[in-house]
């Protein structure tokens, strides 16, 4: 309806070590907001720096919501973290303050920000243990290649590791015969209740974002990242959650004694710069996304006042 505003939301996404937890705090300070996470690691409990969970030092006092919410062997959705992400912000936006969603995972960012309805398709626990078998014996890229021949703009989006999410995809086309993106295309309906900024931080320098990924790595390290992991595995406890997560699957070998730590760091490093890689591709998609490029900036400051004059441009606050 003409003349109806929509409430402020603004989105800060990148890729990792790319400074959006940085930035969605000072956004946060400069106009009164409080940060969602968008993350599909943060939101379980433990393993605090394998997944560059912000310290209460870098929070500045920010309200920080939808971190550590969640059990490690609790599953979650997409459907259950834009759920859990809504309510969230509505609660946000009741108390006058400004939602700023903070995050890397794609999926989670785009579902709830175009305001995906996902369809009421329940899960089928026999069809998805017989996929998961099939799993275990084709491995995950037969499963991928699969999923390419039914719904190829899914599988597109996936990686061959993000296996519980192809299952889910398979089982979706299996029960309904309709592919998942075609469920979301019919789910993008009804547009968003948020008046959205979407602002993007990153390098064009491709060679200057892997060295501060590597770099952060050597600082994880220093924090206590081989501990945190140990301790993790030492527990016993198996879980999805954890073993999915960039820093603990590749120094279990080095832990179990299968190799030395320096593979196991450079692996680290390595996985997470081909992460980084995969995001950025996602991200820039987005043509509507307002991009601020650090190595563009010879001054810290110099972000967040590019950030506010993006925000002044954009006129809703």
């Amino acid at each position: 309806m003409q003349g109806e505003k929509k409430p402020p939301l603004i989105a800060v996404v990148g890729a990792t070590a790319a400074g959006k937890t940085a930035l969605g705090i000072r956004i946060a300070e400069e106009y009164g907001g409080e940060v969602v996470s968008a993350d599909s690691m943060q939101l379980y409990k433990g393993l605090d720096i394998a997944t560059a969970k912000p310290t209460p030092e870098e929070m500045h006092g920010i309200p920080h919501h939808l971190i550590s919410v969640l059990p490690p062997e609790q599953p979650c959705s997409v459907a259950d973290y834009c759920e859990m992400a809504r309510g969230v912000i509505a609660d946000i936006l009741s108390r006058g303050k400004l939602p700023v969603l903070v995050g890397g995972t794609g999926l989670y960012v785009d579902s709830l920000l175009d305001n995906i309805q996902f369809p009421d398709i329940p899960a089928a626990p026999e069809l998805r243990a017989a996929l998961n078998r099939e799993a275990e014996t084709l491995g995950n890229a037969a499963m991928l290649a699969r999923l390419q021949s039914c719904d190829p703009e899914t599988a597109a989006r996936l990686h061959e590791n993000n296996l519980r999410r192809i299952i889910r995809a398979l089982e979706v086309y299996t029960l309904t015969g309709i592919p998942l993106s075609e469920h979301a295309r019919r789910s993008r309906e009804v547009p968003p209740p948020w008046e959205i900024l979407r602002i993007g931080i990153g390098c064009r320098d491709r060679a200057l974002h892997y060295d501060r990924i590597r770099r952060r790595v050597d600082l994880m390290l220093e924090s206590g990242l081989l501990d945190e992991v140990r301790e993790e595995y030492e527990s016993g406890r198996r879980r999805e959650t954890a073993a999915s997560a960039i820093g603990y699957k590749e120094l279990l070998p080095f832990l179990r004694g299968e190799i030395p730590l320096t593979d196991a760091v450079a692996a680290v490093k390595q996985e997470s710069c081909r992460y980084a890689k995969r995001q950025g591709t996602w991200f820039r998609r987005n043509e509507q996304t307002e991009w601020i490029y650090r190595d563009e900036i010879r001054e810290n400051d110099g972000i967040l006042l590019n950030c506010k004059k993006i925000v002044a441009k954009w006129g809703r606050l």
